[in-house]
């Protein structure tokens, strides 16, 4: 932690002593301008399976941040991250490894550009789309090169996109068909029609898949309802992939209730680029990318039992094809210690059949402390 703080400052020295250069400024006025945010996280998980022992392990990542703004219209940000390969937790088995150091890298280098026209952000970035997750403080993260735009159209935002080169050979659907890379073009809308948020995106990925995913989300009298429809077409085959998601919440009192039903093609089920991105569905240990023909039932209940502590009991359940099935049961109790710092604490377990035979009965438990600054 305190390295992490030491090499935060001298990243922010350095970026300050480059503005200083450029644009002739005194350091204490330059370091004014650097905005430093980021996270560091620490997260414990002990796997028991009934038939095959045990597996332990920690897991690490450290995130930061520096924003510079070089002038009126223009912002520099950078982002380096302790991290794997594919910027998520670094796990360290204990049962097999000893201790070792995380590899740090940089993940954002960009320059942003606000008018009251629209916003512009040049340089390597997180993919900032529903198939994608751009930057998570305990997950792999999708990057890469190019241009986002940002235009307000009247009632819609415009979001508009294009790169040369990303991660997603990293991790995700890519990964597993070994694709090397290609290049991405996304187009997308986003406005408000009353109480309901709409968004519309589509995404191409050269010689790869084409998508389009339609969403809307409204809280009225209390009840939340969001409604996510995704569609993919694979350039290799000529097989549908799609997901149809639905999740409706509510709190009465200090107690919320959720409930979630997802379905997906008969012939195909990938239709995220990440398993926590907008157009699929994850659990603790189930997820709904890649599974044709998947019904998905989801249920699950949280209450604040004093302030700052909250007690939470969550279920799902799949079938899908080749008659799976998958069901976790977990209880999590989450500690908020101020808006910095959260410690949560998880117990459960998660159980796998395929063709009516039990590949996984697993109890399952896991320790996570999370602070941002």
């Amino acid at each position: 932690m305190k390295n992490m703080i030491k090499m935060s400052l001298v990243a922010a020295v350095a970026v300050a002593g480059l503005s200083s250069t450029v644009a002739a400024k005194p350091l204490e006025e330059a370091i004014k301008n650097v905005d430093v945010s980021g996270s560091v996280l620490y997260r414990y998980n002990d796997y028991s399976y009934d038939r095959k022992g045990s597996d332990t392990a920690n897991y690490y990542k450290i995130a930061t941040s520096l924003k510079s703004q070089v002038n009126d219209y223009v912002t520099a940000t950078v982002r380096v991250v302790a991290s794997n390969a594919s910027g998520g937790l670094v796990g360290l088995d204990t049962t097999k490894n000893s201790d070792a150091n995380v590899g740090i890298s940089v993940s954002h280098a960009n320059f942003t550009v606000k008018t009251d026209a629209a916003t512009v952000i040049a340089g390597k970035q997180g993919l900032t789309t529903p198939w994608t997750v751009a930057i998570d403080a305990d997950g792999d993260e999708q990057t890469g090169t190019g241009v986002l735009a940002l235009v307000p159209a009247g009632p819609v935002t415009v979001a508009a996109a294009y790169f040369n080169q990303s991660n997603l050979n990293t991790t995700g659907a890519l990964k597993a068909a070994g694709v090397e890379d290609a290049n991405i073009a996304t187009l997308g809308l986003l406005g408000q029609a009353g109480p309901v948020a709409l968004d519309a995106w589509y995404i191409d990925l050269s010689d790869v898949l084409s998508s389009y995913t339609v969403g809307a989300k409204a809280t009225i009298e209390g009840i939340t309802a969001a409604l996510r429809y995704t569609s993919v077409d694979f350039d290799n085959n000529d097989k549908d992939n799609s997901l149809l998601d639905l999740k409706i919440s509510t709190k009465i009192g200090p107690v919320g209730i959720w409930g979630q039903y997802a379905m997906t093609d008969k012939d195909g089920g990938t239709t995220a680029l990440e398993n926590s991105a907008k157009t699929a569905v994850e659990g603790w240990n189930v997820a709904s990318n890649g599974k044709a023909d998947l019904d998905m039932f989801g249920l699950g209940a949280n209450m604040d039992v004093m302030s700052g502590l909250n007690v939470a009991l969550n279920y799902r359940t799949l079938d899908y094809a080749n008659d799976s099935e998958e069901t976790e049961l977990y209880t999590q109790i989450t500690h908020t210690m101020g808006k910095n710092l959260v410690t949560y604490v998880r117990f459960g377990q998660y159980d796998k059949e395929v063709d009516n035979t039990e590949t996984v009965d697993s109890l399952r438990g896991r320790l996570q402390v999370e602070y941002k600054f």
